[in-house]
């Protein structure tokens, strides 16, 4: 996972810091040093590094800190405070053009997953902005590239523009423009080619498409897992073409994450997306001061509650919310929240998002088996309608048939039946607590049941 091995360094000198009375400038120089370390190791720019420590360093030593009643807890605040500065401050948002309709370049070399993102922009862009997005297949170079912006289309329902291999990309860019002129299109998304390095052909023909009409946005995307290469190709591409920001993909994969600290820095471009997942809607607006929260295990409770409010219908939460204090909460009630939950994305990033969940026992490194959801569903479908409703009809031989017919066991059924009865006396306090307060919960019941 993105930034797990610096998290842990950087959360284990905090925690060092954090708890002092009183914080001397051995202490800082102390923490410094491990932070230096722990940056390198990540794969950070030398230059960015340096300028890291210093500003770190600078500011620690001030008598702010030293003159502070908890100076421990002002280190790790400058500390956040220059993470974020250092990844851009602030979200950069997207820029739309007050003449229809937008358009956006997306360029990269071979192998960052420029054709799934492009597919996924749309999809984020159609999702949150209402726009009326088109795609365009201008890659036609690569085998298999058209066929592939057409597909993720089609799993969209978003409209893609493609005259095949034999026409040229600067051709099939103009075509295209007018094209969603006509059908009123707000948004050209253009899947440019791709180059497994950088060269005079692949940047003039970029140069060519962009003169058509000054793009709205260019997109650089890279792969966050090539590390300081990502940096250097971001380099080559803005003196080249001049980029507007970048999109970092495969930042779930086993990466140290040098690049997204060093890429704001080193090419003075945002940092406008990063890719999460191989699912196409695993696309998410990056935030600085909530990945640095997240790298300092503060958790990202305002990037876990605009997942909910996205992916969880309010109107069946408020539902759900009164079964619970009238205790008629069902089986088929568990497997909706469940779909529901599900939804948000990987579990276990879900988990890293709650503040503190590094701390609590447990969780330190929590790995959720998605196959244990499986199987909790395979048990719920396997018993009969009464039984969802019912649940306390389930006897020895019920739980025998329900066991087999799930291909589990006779102790998985009865420790999902133990943990539903808990669960829903859990969830009737704390609806009757919260309504009580006026205050609307949420609910995502059943997490327990993943972990192993």
């Amino acid at each position: 996972m993105a930034f797990e091995g610096l998290s842990e360094r950087l959360q284990g000198t905090m925690t060092k810091i954090k708890g002092k009375g009183k914080v001397s400038e051995a202490d800082v120089k102390d923490m410094m040093r491990e932070v230096r370390f722990a940056l390198i190791e990540a794969d950070v720019n030398l230059k960015v590094v340096k300028e890291f420590v210093k500003k770190v360093s600078e500011r620690a030593a001030g008598s702010d800190v030293m003159d502070s009643l908890t100076p421990g807890q002002q280190v790790v605040k400058i500390v956040k405070d220059e993470l974020t500065e250092l990844m851009g401050g602030e979200q950069s948002k997207i820029e739309f053009s007050t003449k229809q309709p937008t358009v956006i370049m997306m360029v990269g070399l071979q192998g960052a997953g420029k054709t799934t993102t492009t597919g996924k922009l749309a999809g984020l862009l159609r999702k949150k902005h209402n726009r009326k997005p088109l795609l365009v297949a201008a890659d036609v170079y690569r085998p298999a590239a058209v066929q592939q912006l057409e597909t993720v289309g089609k799993q969209l329902t978003i409209p893609v523009f493609s005259k095949g291999t034999d026409i040229s990309p600067v051709e099939i860019a103009r075509q295209a423009i007018e094209h969603a002129k006509a059908e009123h299109l707000d948004t050209v998304i253009i899947d440019t080619a791709g180059r497994l390095h950088i060269d005079d052909t692949l940047m003039q023909e970029l140069k060519d498409i962009r003169a058509l009409k000054e793009p709205d946005e260019i997109f650089l995307v890279v792969d966050a897992m090539t590390g300081q290469d990502a940096v250097n190709v971001a380099q080559s591409f803005d003196e080249a073409i001049g980029i507007t920001g970048v999109v970092l993909t495969k930042l779930d994969g086993d990466t140290r994450g040098g690049a997204a600290l060093s890429i704001r820095t080193v090419t003075q471009k945002p940092i406008k997306f990063i890719g999460m997942g191989e699912k196409l809607d695993a696309l998410d607006v990056f935030h600085p001061e909530r990945m640095a929260s997240r790298i300092l295990g503060m958790g990202d409770m305002l990037s876990l509650i605009e997942k909910a409010q996205t992916n969880v219908d309010e109107e069946k939460a408020k539902q759900l919310e009164e079964k619970f204090r009238t205790s008629s909460f069902t089986f088929d009630d568990f497997l909706e929240q469940l779909a529901q939950v599900k939804q948000m994305g990987p579990l276990d990033e879900i988990l890293k998002m709650l503040p503190g969940a590094n701390k609590i026992k447990g969780l330190e490194n929590a790995k959720v088996d998605e196959s244990q959801m499986g199987r909790v569903e395979a048990i719920i479908y396997s018993m009969t309608k009464q039984e969802k409703t019912t649940p306390e009809i389930i006897n020895a031989n019920r739980k025998k048939r329900i066991a087999r017919g799930s291909g589990t066991s006779i102790q998985d059924v009865n420790r999902l039946l133990k943990q539903f009865e808990d669960m829903k006396k859990m969830m009737k306090q704390m609806s009757g607590m919260s309504s009580k307060k006026g205050k609307k919960k949420m609910s995502m019941p059943g997490l327990d049941s993943l972990f192993k």
